[in-house]
């Protein structure tokens, strides 16, 4: 009996014991189970929301700064954001493509998503070869992107005008919506890049860009300087923007309720997060306190931080890391709102794949052996072809028969450099002109090189606009260009002119370039010039001398190879200017006149153009007919469809941009003169005829009514053109608006 009570004893102290471990083992399994927002098998609002309820204050407060440290408890490093306009910015080579002004001259939304597609997989290269490999070489890059810049060039001595898409907010925003969806990638659980649309809004004027208080009517605001940024978010589901330095109508835009809250947010339903330019908010406790009266003094950085996330801005500097904590404890920042702030810019980086095992994001695939691969580089060379636009050509001087050239006398002081561009990476083995001309010749042509002035390469200097020649120069140029059967003269502006931080001071050439094409031509008329910039270029003299002018912008890595294929018949050009390039600068409006009704660009211009909007020749001919409306009355709330055919006529293959204006034959309002609303580039054989059809829904006839607050659509006719250009109108029918 004894032993059976301690048999009984040690039994119930055994059970205990298992009772204990047990618990134990349960406290141990509840502690090790996976955190809800690891859990890729829950929804994502879920996943956020759980992530939010663990962090403190002051975590909060550093995963909004872009370049905070890391949040140790849940080893969350900064994104760290990078560029790429036109390729990724690393610190070793990438495929640099065209700049975004020379991209939209191509007027090829398929290829310009192609390009923003090859820009996404050598960005998500970089990022899997360091998450892969921990001797993965340069700088570890993340997956928010700044880019594309989608400000229009309203003012055509803006610096920035390479990093941009031109002066017409229509096509902006059909080549900003291809970009998007070419970073951010196609799959409909995960981001390939986070696209930030910048600098949102009213922005291009560089000179005194912090403080800078542009005035802007309501209607201005919502016809001409907001569209864009309307398409790129609700139809390219953009998921960054990017506040601007400047105020509308005195309200810095990183405080601007009615631009971040108001319009973007809610009017039209943006789910991603705001964020602001460099200093953007630090700027409130430097600057506006200063030069703006709707800020009441300098505020203090704990009331600047407070406003600016009151305001709508969700992902800032350093300011916000240091200062969260102080607005929330003090009562001028809720926790509900800074709790949005981190959602908006945490969902988009659990949509990045970054809390997910690496096997299920598509994208984790790419390699980095794609990077400056032989295909992105043939689509760099297609690029740049796509974008060069002939100005003049007169008596079909071009293109040139290479089989009767023995040489060529390539000249100037843009002949032998390679321009970036703005906000560029790298680039392995650049081709410039010269060397593309070399490339492109037949054996045994002589290609000769002088300078003939001299230009500034990178900084600004007192003495930019002062002769860099000599009269010694110029006399070897005309020596050359003499001895030779064609002369190709390259001109234009460097990053030294035009450049963030600097708006150009004249529409000319400069640096006494414009003397040393007179000296080329008088020595040899049979003188190519090609144009080297972004910004257009006002040089009358010219046309009405050279027998050829070609745009060629700053045009990538390829850009010398593409120049030769254009000038030699290899590639017949069909790029289109994407701005109008004034024929005098007195037809400008100033600079700080935001009212495009007053005279800018093509839909006001007062005067002929020297080169229309839309403008760009071809080596052969196209001919447009059987315009048809699919109806010729439409309501309020219709659409129609317009078709029209294009033959080539000529004896080469060759592209056609078809474009679609309209224009409000009687309006309550000021209108366009002509307003582009659709278009399309193709391609045609000799002989060869397409039918293009263009969709034209009615709400593309409206103008922004400041009584009512809205878009409104009124009866009446509107005339339907079609053409090759602005200008360059072919066909002509009316459509009625009725109610």
């Amino acid at each position: 009996m004894k032993q059976l009570k301690h048999f009984l004893s040690l039994k119930k102290c055994l059970s205990a014991i298992l009772l204990v471990f047990c618990f134990a083992q349960s406290i141990v399994a509840q502690s090790d189970k996976m955190p809800l927002y690891l859990d890729y098998n829950q929804p994502l609002e879920k996943r956020v929301e759980d992530l939010i309820s663990r962090l403190t204050v002051k975590e909060k407060a550093i995963l909004l700064d872009h370049t905070g440290p890391v949040v140790e408890r849940f080893k969350i490093r900064a994104d760290g954001w990078n560029q790429g306009a036109h390729g990724v910015w690393w610190d070793r080579p990438t495929t640099m493509f065209p700049v975004s002004i020379a991209m939209a001259a191509t007027w090829d939304t398929k290829l310009i998503n192609e390009v923003a597609t090859a820009i996404s997989d050598e960005a998500r290269a970089i990022y899997n070869g360091w998450h892969q490999d921990p001797n993965f070489p340069g700088d570890n890059k993340g997956l928010i992107y700044r880019a594309p810049v989608i400000n229009i060039s309203r003012n055509p001595y803006w610096g920035r005008i390479n990093e941009c898409y031109g002066e017409d907010p229509f096509l902006t925003g059909r080549m900003g919506v291809a970009f998007v969806k070419g970073l951010q990638g196609n799959d409909p659980k995960y981001l390939k890049l986070v696209a930030t649309l910048k600098h949102y809004a009213v922005n291009n004027v560089e000179k005194d860009r912090h403080i800078i208080s542009t005035n802007v009517s309501d209607r201005m605001l919502h016809e001409y300087w907001l569209p864009h940024f309307r398409d790129c978010i609700v139809e390219g589901k953009a998921q960054s923007v990017m506040a601007s330095y400047n105020a509308i109508n005195g309200v810095p835009n990183v405080i601007n309720n009615k631009l971040l809250i108001d319009i973007l947010k809610n009017q039209w339903g943006f789910q991603g997060f705001v964020v602001s330019d460099l200093h953007g908010v630090g700027d409130l406790i430097s600057d506006w306190g200063k030069y703006n009266y709707k800020v009441k003094g300098t505020l203090t950085p704990v009331e600047a931080v407070a406003q600016a996330l009151n305001a709508g801005v969700d992902f800032s500097d350093k300011e916000f890391m240091n200062y969260i904590p102080a607005a929330v404890k003090d009562g001028l920042l809720s926790e509900t709102r800074l709790n949005d702030a981190v959602y908006r810019v945490m969902r988009d980086r659990f949509r990045l794949g970054e809390f997910d095992p690496p096997e299920m994001v598509p994208y984790n695939k790419i390699s980095p052996n794609v990077i400056g691969n032989a295909e992105h580089i043939q689509l760099a060379l297609k690029a740049a072809q796509e974008a060069i636009v002939l100005l003049t050509n007169q008596n079909n001087f071009l293109p040139l028969d290479k089989s009767k050239i023995k040489t060529i006398a390539v000249i100037g002081p843009l002949a032998d450099i390679f321009i970036e561009g703005g906000y560029s990476g790298k680039v392995n083995n650049p081709v410039t002109p010269l060397q593309g001309i070399k490339n492109r010749v037949s054996a045994g042509t002589r290609v000769i090189y002088e300078e003939g002035v001299q230009i500034n390469l990178q900084a600004r200097s007192r003495d930019s606009d002062l002769p860099f020649y000599s009269e010694e120069e110029l006399q070897k140029a005309a020596a050359a260009a003499k001895e030779a059967n064609v002369a190709i003269v390259f001109v234009g502006t460097t990053l030294a002119y035009e450049r963030e931080g600097y708006d150009r001071p004249s529409l000319g050439l400069p640096n006494d370039q414009e003397e040393l094409i007179k000296r080329v031509l008088k020595a040899n008329p049979k003188t190519i010039v090609v144009e080297l910039n972004a910004g257009p270029l006002t040089i009358p003299a010219i046309k009405q001398i050279a027998p050829a002018i070609i745009e060629a912008w700053w045009n990538g890595e390829q850009g010398g190879n593409a120049i030769a294929d254009v000038i030699f018949g290899n590639f017949n050009p069909g790029g289109k200017l994407p701005y109008t390039v004034y024929a005098s600068e007195s037809q400008v409006p100033p600079q700080d006149e935001y009212d495009v009704t007053k005279g800018f660009t093509y839909m006001y211009l007062k005067g002929q153009p020297l080169f229309p909007f839309g403008h760009g020749l071809s080596y052969t001919n196209f001919y447009f007919s059987n315009l048809k409306v699919s109806s010729n009355q439409i309501k309020a709330s219709g659409m129609v469809t317009v078709s029209v055919d294009v033959k080539n006529t000529g004896k080469l293959a060759g592209d056609e941009v078809v474009q679609l204006y309209v224009h409000d034959v009687e309006s309550s309002v000021k209108r366009p003169s002509k307003e582009l609303r659709g278009f399309e580039r193709i391609s045609l054989q000799p002989g060869q005829t397409k039918t293009v059809t263009l969709t034209l829904p009615a709400d593309k006839l409206a103008f922004y009514d400041e009584k009512t607050h809205g878009f409104i659509v009124e009866p009446g006719d509107f005339d339907i053109l079609i053409g090759s250009s602005s200008e360059d109108i072919r066909l002509k029918t009316q459509l009625t608006v009725v109610k």
